[in-house]
This record gives C-alpha cells, sequence and structure tokens, in this order.
C-alpha cells in the first residue's frame, strides 16, 4: 500500500507543484528528449561478511539478500525515483503524466548483473506502472560492453594506465598512508572501536598493517591500487550502503557511524575514486564506448531518424541505461564534469544517481544540451520519503568545460558538445 500511495501522490501532485521547478521560459525552447545514465539501487556490501568480519572487531550486520544484489528497500527506491521521473517529465511535457499510451517513448537498458536489472524494473514499475514496459538487459553473467569494456573492447597499453593512476599519487602508492593517516584513523577506530592510534584486536587485521601497491591491470582491465586507503573507501562506503537501506541506528557501523560521521568517512571513498576511475585515460579506455554510443542516442533524437550506435529506436522520448557507480565515475570524467549535493561528498555516486542529459530545440530550431546530476538524498533514501515536484531529489546543474556556457542550466550547443565528446573519447575503445 505504500508503494500505491507514493505512485498515486506522485501522479496527481503535478499540476498543483509546477512553481517548485526551475523556470522555464521562451528562451529555453522544448525540452524534446532525455538520456540518463543511472546507478543501481541500494545493495548489500559486494564482500561476504566472512570477509569483512577479518577486518572489524564485531560482526558486520546479515542483510537479508545476497552479497551485491538490490534489497527489496532499494527497489522501492527505485520505483519510487521512476514515478519522480514521471512526474517530472510530464510537467516537461514529455510523456503524458499516468497511463500506458506513451510506453512506446520509453527504453530501459540495464547491466546484466541482478541489482542493475532489478533496478530497471523498480525504475519500470514506477514509470508506467502495469504498462509491461522492457527491460533490455543481457542473462546473469554475461558480460556487456556498454557496461564493462575493459578487456573486451581494444588494447589498452597497460604501461599507460600504470602511469596514469602512479601520476595521481606521487609514483608512490605507500604516499597515501601518511596523507591520510587522520582519515584512516577514524575509520580504525570504527572498525575496532577504539580512539588510540595503535590499538588492536587479536585476530582481525588492521587497515595499517595492509602493504600499499600498485599493479598492473591484467587483460585489459585497469590498474589495482591496494593499500590501508582502498580497502578504508569499501567500508566507507559499505556503511554509506547500510545508513541508506535504513538499518537501526545500532547496526549502522555498530552505532559509531551517524550521518555526519558517514559523510566524513566517505572523503576516502571520494579520493580512491578521483585515483581510479577518474585518472582520464583509465576512464578512457573503460567509457569511451558507452559514451560514444549515449552521443550517437542524442544525435538520433535530434534527427529523428536511425543512427548507428544509437541506444533504442528513434521515437523514444527518454532513454534509460542503468549500470554502476563506475560507469558514472568513468563518464563524468572523460567529460571533466563534477558535482556536489547535500549530505554527499563531491563527486560521489551514490545509489541511484544519476547523470541526466537533456536534448533542447531552441526557438531557432538549433538543438542544445544541458547535463545535470540527481540523486535522492541521504534522508529520503534512509526513510522512504515521498518525491514529488514539491520534495524532488537533489539535482545539481553540470558544467561542461569545452562546450558549455554562461546561463540556466549550463547548456552546450549540440555540435560543441558533440565535438567535446569526440575529442575525448579515443576510437580504439569503441565498438
Amino acid at each position: 500500500m505504500k508503494k500505491i500511495a507514493i505512485v498515486f501522490f506522485l501522479v496527481f501532485s503535478v499540476a498543483s507543484c509546477m512553481n517548485s521547478l526551475p523556470a522555464q521560459t521562451a528562451e529555453d525552447g522544448q525540452l524534446k528528449f532525455v538520456l540518463v545514465l543511472e546507478r543501481h539501487g541500494v545493495r548489500p556490501p559486494t564482500w561476504t561478511n566472512a570477509r569483512l568480519n577479518g577486518f572489524s572487531k564485531e560482526p558486520w550486520p546479515k542483510w537479508e539478500v545476497a552479497p551485491g544484489w538490490l534489497t527489496p528497500h532499494g527497489k522501492r527506491l527505485m520505483t519510487a525515483f521512476g514515478a519522480y521521473d514521471r512526474a517530472w517529465l510530464a510537467s516537461r511535457g514529455l510523456l503524458s503524466a499516468s497511463g500506458c499510451a506513451n510506453a512506446a517513448g520509453v527504453f530501459i537498458a540495464a547491466d546484466s548483473d541482478e541489482r542493475t536489472r532489478e533496478t530497471g524494473r523498480g525504475l519500470a514499475d514506477g514509470l508506467m506502472p502495469g504498462c509491461g514496459l522492457e527491460v533490455h538487459a543481457r542473462p546473469e553473467g554475461a558480460n556487456d560492453p556498454l557496461f564493462h569494456a575493459a578487456g573486451h573492447i581494444g588494447k589498452p597499453d597497460a604501461q599507460l594506465a600504470l602511469a596514469a593512476i602512479a601520476g595521481r599519487i606521487g609514483g608512490d602508492p605507500s604516499a597515501l598512508l601518511p596523507a591520510y593517516r587522520r582519515q584512516l584513523q577514524a575509520m580504525q577506530n570504527v572498525l575496532f572501536d577504539c580512539a588510540a592510534p595503535g590499538c588492536s584486536v587479536d585476530g582481525k587485521t588492521s587497515l595499517f598493517s595492509i602493504a600499499p601497491s600498485l599493479t598492473e591491470g591484467k587483460e585489459g582491465h585497469p590498474p589495482k591500487l591496494q593499500g590501508p586507503l582502498s580497502a578504508a573507501a569499501s567500508f566507507a562506503e559499505d556503511f554509506q550502503l547500510e545508513y541508506l537501506e535504513g538499518l537501526p541506528a545500532a547496526e549502522v557501523g555498530w552505532g559509531r557511524v551517524d550521518a555526519e560521521k558517514m559523510q566524513a568517512l566517505m572523503a576516502l571513498h571520494a579520493e580512491s575514486s578521483w585515483i581510479e576511475r577518474r585518472a582520464p585515460y583509465v576512464a578512457q579506455a573503460q567509457a569511451s564506448n558507452l559514451l560514444w554510443h549515449m552521443l550517437q542516442t542524442l544525435k538520433q533524437a535530434a534527427q529523428q531518424r536511425p543512427v548507428e550506435g544509437a541506444i533504442g529506436p528513434p521515437q523514444e522520448k527518454v532513454v534509460f541505461l542503468v549500470g554502476h557507480d563506475t560507469n558514472v565515475s568513468n563518464v563524468a570524467a572523460l567529460l571533466d564534469a563534477h558535482w556536489l549535493l547535500s549530505g554527499y561528498q563531491p563527486d560521489d555516486t551514490p545509489p541511484g544517481g544519476t547523470l541526466v542529459f537533456e536534448l533542447w530545440r531552441q526557438p531557432t530550431g538549433a538543438y542544445a544540451v544541458r547535463a545535470l546530476y540527481v540523486a535522492q538524498s541521504p534522508s529520503q533514501m534512509r526513510h522512504e520519503l515521498p518525491l514529488s515536484l514539491a520534495a524532488p531529489p537533489e539535482r545539481a546543474p553540470l558544467f561542461l568545460p569545452g562546450c558549455s556556457q554562461a546561463g540556466s542550466g549550463f547548456p552546450c550547443e549540440w555540435s560543441a558538445f558533440a565535438d567535446s565528446v569526440l575529442r575525448r573519447i579515443d576510437r580504439g575503445f569503441v565498438q
């Protein structure tokens, strides 16, 4: 009943909440198409509890689904997000406010993992309940090069990729320890329930005992950075997931991590992501294929005729691509796009967070692209707060160097946007 109430609330709030949206003027033109790159919803840690327990004084919480799978709470959040998307798209005249008449104008593609496929189904349930929207995805375990190009498309230069990451840390992985000792100590204090530096727990592995290393990637995969920072970044995200899942406060970091602490610890994850996922050459090898297909999809929408490499048929009004945080970070790195939302670290990619590309036809007939990042706030996710046009998720317009102009939403003229994307990708990693 709760899900039904949320959906009806969103559908019938469209007309009454128009004033809460950013103003749309004649200069804006007409919104013609929206492309969304979305991270899957809330999941448990991908490590097993047996592995996690080796690093903490107390056992980690048990989740109701397998490691890495979408939780029921996570799916409900994505259904609510889909319902909000429908209300927002309807407010902009792109879709009707309800019913299935526009079902042919929505295309959802997801990676083959359970959490991405089920996220897509949650979105479909919220966008058009009862309309039978298909989630296009490969079978479980089958690689989809749209989301996982590494090792499947092109031949990355392993030494160049190694240098691209080494150059961001002064060539010395061990230098990360003193640089982030204070933050790492804060994480260790949570894991071991201690306040003194150097505290230990018999039989447990301390962050500070993990040997730092940077090793060359194998078979086209990116280099692997290991050590205290990488491990702590993973644990920080696990605490964030516990919080967003709505676990009891006593189970979020064993009662030692509240919202403020969670955000502070996620600085470790932000730094790890900047070093690895946002290294330009690594992002280019991993995301050139995805970004090229996204460009072709926008081009197809502008031309209203089939374009090679486009995702979905030309009549689509909105295309959702459901992948992973690595996809979002890699694409954002290629575009040099950055954001900051309340409750998160800079460039954080929380569950359900989306890169959105809007295609606008201007009064002159020319097209422009506006990009933004959208995610539910930590409180909205933890408490399953209803979304509406009056109570929307967090939004941040993106300035894209090389094409964005001053003005509302930092628009890119279409030709400048396309040229910028083509300059940033490497066609050797495109198929």
